[in-house]
């Protein structure tokens, strides 16, 4: 398999985090997002949506969105679960990470912080991603509350900490103050432990700058 993706994109982060756990390989192709090369037209034959990451399988199908990607890596390889127990169970560790993929994350594509700097000005579009981290967050955090850990629902990682992780990266790129949220400290700190996870890390990847 291929993984298109960009060393500092929280959404492919998520996916090498999850392919990691899993034990899979993959060839990483890389599409400078600054330098636009994830709109040249043979990127966009394959994703006309110019985002990254997309997954190249065997047989030349393309997957697209991160959340789609790890969904399907959990069917086709479900050892070890990253949506485990019953159905009330995963449907709340959906509804975490969705928070962060639907409501929080968006904001900071740089697509969209572009169109908004073009609208107002460096310092709003950044004050307002960090807002929208922050709130994010602290919403998460209060989801996360009472559950055991040390991960967000439990002894080990779930779809809901694969999505944390990059994006309280992006949260402190934005200054945002994470102290505030010790619960979700506590899950990262038990994901930054493992391997699978440290491997995945944007400075690790071979497009680092």
């Amino acid at each position: 398999m291929k993984l298109h993706g960009y060393f500092r994109s929280g959404a492919a982060y998520r996916v090498r985090i999850a392919l990691n756990l899993k034990g899979l390989s993959v060839e990483h192709v890389t599409h400078h997002l600054r330098k636009g090369e994830q709109n040249a037209p043979s990127f966009l034959e394959m994703n006309p949506q110019g985002l990254v990451p997309a997954l190249e399988l065997d047989d030349g199908t393309v997957l697209t969105q991160s959340v789609a990607i790890i969904e399907w890596l959990e069917e086709t390889h479900p050892t070890p679960a990253l949506l485990p127990g019953d159905a009330l169970h995963r449907a709340r560790i959906r509804a975490f990470a969705l928070a962060i993929a639907c409501d929080v994350h968006p904001i900071q594509n740089l697509r969209v912080l572009n169109t908004v700097r073009d609208l107002t000005d460096d310092e709003t579009s950044l004050a307002w991603a960090a807002r929208v981290n922050r709130e994010g967050l602290a919403a998460c955090e209060k989801l996360a509350a009472g559950n055991p850990g040390p991960f967000v629902f439990g002894a080990a990682p779930t779809l809901a900490d694969v999505l944390l992780v990059p994006q309280l990266v992006n949260a402190r790129r934005f200054k945002v103050d994470v102290a505030a949220f010790p619960r979700l400290l506590a899950a990262e700190t038990a994901m930054l432990a493992l391997d699978a996870v440290k491997r995945a890390a944007p400075d690790q990847q071979p497009d680092a700058e």
